[in-house]
This record gives C-alpha cells, structure tokens and sequence, in this order.
C-alpha cells in the first residue's frame, strides 16, 4: 500500500519514522503530476513545496496552529495531507475542490489565499488575536513564488518587527528563484541550525539579561554582541534585509532536505517572537519536465505525462492574448514611444515576444500592481505610451493608484485588462466580473470591450491616440476568428455600431456578450422574432444617443454583460435612460448576481448563471408573451 493512501490528516503523518518521508514525498508529487496532468492547474509551484508541507505539518499541531499558504497555489501538497485525498481528483473540477487555498474547504486552511503577498499581514492579525485571547498557538505563514516582491508583504513584516516580541509568528520565505536569489551552502544551513537550538537560545537570552545588567557598559557591550551575530549572518546569507525588520532569520536551508528542515522547525517553534525561516526549492522538483521548463508548468491544462505535451484539441484560433500581444508588437515597431508594463506576467499577458523585441521598453515590476500604475504615470507624464497589461482581478490592488496617481491629473495611460469576465477552473478569486464597476465610477476614465479579435486591435489603436486615463478588457480563452485589419482605424470614443436591426426588441450588449447575442438572433428570427442588436463597445462614455433613439423605437430592451449587474454595464444603460427621461419601456438586465462564481468551466458557468444565448433567447420569448 502507498503511504499517501493511510493519511487522513496530520495525526496519520505524525505516525511515520523520519526515514519515510522521503517515500512519502515521492508518492505525493506523483498523485498531484497525475491529477493536474488530467485537470490542469499549477503544477510547477506545488512540486517545489512538497517537502515543505510534510514537515509543518510533522512539527506542527495544525490546524489549531494556523498554516497559511502565499501564494495559495503552493498548496496541493498540503491539500493531500488535510483530509483531502480522496478528493483530489477533483481539483479544480466543478463542484470538486479549489486549486487555491479556502477557508470553507478546509479547517486546515487558515486564510483564503487566490492573490498573494497577503499571508504576513493575516498571520500577524490571527497571531495578534491568539495572544489577546491568551491561546498559544504557532501561525505559520509560507511566502514565495514572488510574493515577496509585493509591497503588501513588506508591510506586514514591517508592523510585526515592530510590535511586541511575544507573537508567536513564523514566516517561512519559499524561496524558489522567484524571489530572492539565495547565497546556500552548507555553512549558512549548519549554522541556521545551530543557532535555532533551543538551548542556545535559552543561553543567548540569559546572556543578553546578564550583558545589559552591567552598571554603565552592559548596554553598549550587549549591542556589540547583537551586531557581532548579526555581522556573522549577513556574511554568509541575505538575512540582513529580515534581521532589519526585527525578525529573527535562519537560513537559507535546503527546502528538499527533510531531516534539516524538521531540525529546525522542531528548534524554532518554541521562540516566541518574529522568526524569518529562508528555505531554497526548486520549482518543478521530481517531474524533469517542470524543472526544466517552471514558467511553462506554473499554470497548465491537462497533458501527456510522458510527453508534456497539451491533449486538449488544438484550437487553430489563436486566444485574445496573443492577439494583444501581436499588436503591440507591431504598433510598437513603427512607434518607439509604446512602453509595456506588466506585473509579473509577460507570458500570461502575452508580452513575452514584446519583452524580447524591445527589452529596453518592457518592464515587469513584479506582484506589485499597485508600482507598476504610478510608475507608468510617471512614463506617461514624460511623454511615452505605456500600456499596462494586468488581469481584470489583479487590477483590483491598485484602485487608489489608477484614481489618484491616473485619472485625478487624467494621465494618459492604456489600461489593457486581459482575463475579463469568467476565465473557469482557477473560479472566483480570479474571476475578472468586476472592472466595469470600479472603473467607470472613476473621473476622466474611459472603459471600452471589443466584441471580437479584430475590435481589440482597433481599440488598442485607439487607446494609444486617446489623451487621458483608457482601459479595455478582453477575455480569456479563443478569439472569434475574423480577419485583421490592416492597418487597424480607432474607433471614436463613446460610439456603438448596430450590429443587426428589428422592430420586436433592442438587445444591448458589450465585450464577449455581443458574441452570446448574435447567437440567440440567429434563434430567435427562426423563431419569427426580430431583434435589434447594439454592440455598444463602451461603457464609459456610452453612446447615449444611439441608446436613447433606439430605446424610443422599442418598448422591450435587454442587456447583456460578463460582468457583476450592481454597477455595470446594464446599470449605466439605466442611468443614461434615466437622465435623458426615456419612459415607456421594459428593461431586463442579464448578468452576473451579487456573489463570487465559482470555479468551472466558462460555458457550463454561463448557462449556470443565464449569460448565454439561450438565456437571452428564454428572455426574450418571455418579455415579448406579456
């Protein structure tokens, strides 16, 4: 019997000798190279943290000591060996378990954690509050995969150095040459190890009470002894940058050696106050492909084993990424003033061929969406076009710098918003439903969605020649298929285009939905109903006097959008009705209700939340019967 097979929980992982752990790690990066190669999900970062996970939770009373993962993404090991083995193969599956961490999944999930660099601050708040209520429990927050270069992390390691010693928080930095590039050796991993020993840090207090007691030089010799150690770390480790925020640093150590790793973790868990934990892992480790090639195996659909190669059908047609990314190839080759900016996702976004073509003119700022904004202000202020590309959902992190460092001064710069919309099995932590909302609230910002590749382009274009703060969202996944234009003309801002034209009902739609709406037309004129069918492009200025003529022309109006309805694009068209007094109509909004989607695959989740053709097609019937 495999060993994986007879854990239920942590309890069961206590039970083994410390000789079979290491069998143990075998069989756990087989199981999830086994699932995610039928699943997809992200393989490379979850392989690295194997050995991580077995040992917090061989050392650590978990759940009552609280572990959280950052990024949640890390966690498939930790998924294995809390109860959720059976349940495995449905990762990411709909109705199945989360790739991410989540608290309703799990007790042993601490924090729910889709984004990231926000385990610090939430360990210091839960070990704030263990200490109020008198509990003593550890809070373990694991960092890495680039989480570190947030500003949110240092942050929270800025507020627990400076707070009372006694918060029993352990941060352990995963560092998989994501982050920081380490200094390892066996000297810096001995001596992590001697100087966590419980009985010498016993002894260093004692001595530290005894030095300071001295009448006159006690406090002057205690300091010379502190920056003596301190001298001794930073020579042969980065942990200087820790120890500055009053944490007390050990390593780095081999994140794959689990005898060291439950060395020290057996010795640090008794210190009661910030400890730093610097381990190295190797993203992919075990599954030769990964290692080789992490970027690609970060985040994967299903695949050959053998191979690594896709065995998802071949869609000829390439995906509204690469079609972004193509034009800004172009359009960048005949103007030397288009900057891109990306927040550590050049493949993701699609910039990796622009990045190569002119690396003096791309940017990846890391997981620090919020700098990257305000620095692109800055390029823009000086007269180049910087082009922000960040998923829908990440953007979220820098409202306050696109409101007050953008759109206060009306600072052009190109927000372009991939993954708009539902975007499936990675679900609601990175679902992008809610950027019209948040955008268009917004002074001096326009907010735009194509209905097709070739409308992207076009907007892109446009956006490049517009003089103020613009963003356009596109969706994840194959674009429609129609042809490029050449060269691509800007669309003027704030202007729809009727698609199709009838006298039963008005259908409004934007972005992906107008998709969803010529669909139901072709249904619905067999079905002897006749539509007008507005793709309004713009949320944000809406074409107010194509809307309001049209509305006058027909009593029932539908809208359609991938998006939130509280605030989107369906409210802006009752707005603009509004104020321009419209009556004597029916409206019906299609969207997305007040709750977090989750994960799934896009189509099943659109009929799941009637945003597809049949439910415009069901609505329609209905309105036109009363």
């Amino acid at each position: 019997m495999n060993l994986l097979d007879t854990i239920n929980s942590p309890a069961d992982l206590k039970k083994f000798a410390r000789a079979r752990l290491p069998r143990l790690a075998g069989e756990i990066r087989e199981k999830i190279v086994e699932v995610v190669s039928c699943n997809g999900g992200h393989l490379a970062s979850s392989l690295g943290a194997v050995e991580l996970a077995i040992a917090i939770h061989y050392v650590f009373n978990t759940p009552d000591d609280k572990l959280i993962w950052d990024v949640g993404h890390q966690a498939y090991a930790h998924k294995l060996l809390t109860g959720r083995r059976a349940q495995f193969k449905t990762l990411r599956k709909y109705k199945g378990i989360s790739g991410f961490c989540k608290i309703t999944e799990s007790p042993y999930d601490a924090f729910s954690t889709g984004h990231s660099s926000t385990s610090i601050s939430a360990g210091l708040g839960i070990a704030s509050a263990k200490k109020i209520k008198k509990e003593k429990a550890k809070v373990i927050s694991v960092i890495g995969d680039g989480s570190l270069t947030a500003g949110l992390a240092f942050e929270g390691l800025n507020q627990s150095g400076d707070l009372p010693k006694d918060k029993n928080l352990l941060v352990i930095l995963n560092d998989n040459d994501m982050s920081i590039a380490p200094n390892v050796g066996a000297l810096s991993s001995l001596l992590s190890r001697k100087l966590s020993a419980n009985r010498l840090q016993s002894w260093k207090k004692e001595v530290g009470e005894f030095l300071k007691s001295l009448p006159k030089i006690g406090d002057n010799i205690y300091r010379f002894a502190k920056r003596s150690e301190d001298t001794l770390k930073a020579f042969i480790t980065p942990g200087i940058l820790f120890e500055a925020f009053n944490f007390d640093y050990f390593g780095p150590i081999d994140g794959h050696n689990l005898n060291h790793l439950i060395d020290i973790l057996e010795n640090i868990k008794t210190i009661d106050e910030p400890v730093l934990l610097h381990i190295i892992t190797k993203k992919g480790k075990g599954y030769a492909l990964a290692e080789k090639n992490p970027v690609y195996y970060h985040g994967i659909g299903s695949f050959n084993v053998d191979t690594g190669k896709s065995v998802k059908p071949e869609n000829t047609i390439p995906s509204y990424t690469d079609y972004f990314g193509q034009a800004m190839v172009k359009l960048a080759g005949v103007d030397k003033r288009i900057i891109a900016v990306t927040a550590a996702m050049p493949e993701g976004t699609g910039l990796a061929n622009f990045s190569k073509a002119y690396p003096e003119r791309f940017f990846d700022v890391g997981i620090a969406e919020q700098h990257g904004v305000t620095f692109a202000a800055g390029l823009a202020l000086e007269g180049l076009k910087p082009v922000v590309a960040i998923y829908s959902t990440f953007l979220q992190r820098a409202y306050d710098q696109v409101l007050h460092d953008v759109c206060f001064e009306s600072i052009p710069v190109v927000f372009a918003l991939d993954r708009g919309g539902l975007v499936g099995e990675d679900g609601a932590t990175h679902n992008g439903l809610f950027d019209y909302a948040y955008l268009r609230s917004l002074p001096n910002m326009v907010v735009m969605a194509p209905k097709d590749e070739n409308e992207l382009c076009r907007m892109l274009v446009t956006a490049l020649k517009y003089k103020g703060p613009i963003a356009f969202r596109y969706p994840r996944g194959s674009a429609v298929g129609v042809m490029i234009d050449d060269p691509c003309e800007p669309i003027p801002i704030g202007k729809g285009e009727i698609l199709e034209k009838g006298g039963d009902l008005l259908i409004l739609a934007i972005g992906a939905s107008v998709q969803e709406a010529l669909k139901a037309h072709q249904s619905l004129i067999k079905k002897g109903i006749d539509a007008t069918i507005i793709n309004c492009r713009f949320v944000k200025p809406m074409d107010s006097e194509l809307i309001v003529e049209q509305a006058g022309q027909h009593s029932k109006i539908i809208t359609v959008e991938e998006h939130v309805l509280q605030g989107g694009f369906g409210s802006a068209v009752l707005e603009c009705l509004n104020d321009h007094q419209v009556t004597g109509y029916q409206l019906q909004r299609i969207g997305i209700p007040d709750i977090f989607v989750e994960h799934g695959p896009q189509q099943l989740l659109k009929s799941k939340y009637r945003i597809d053709a049949q439910a415009i097609i069901e609505t329609a019937i209905k309105m036109l019967s009363q």
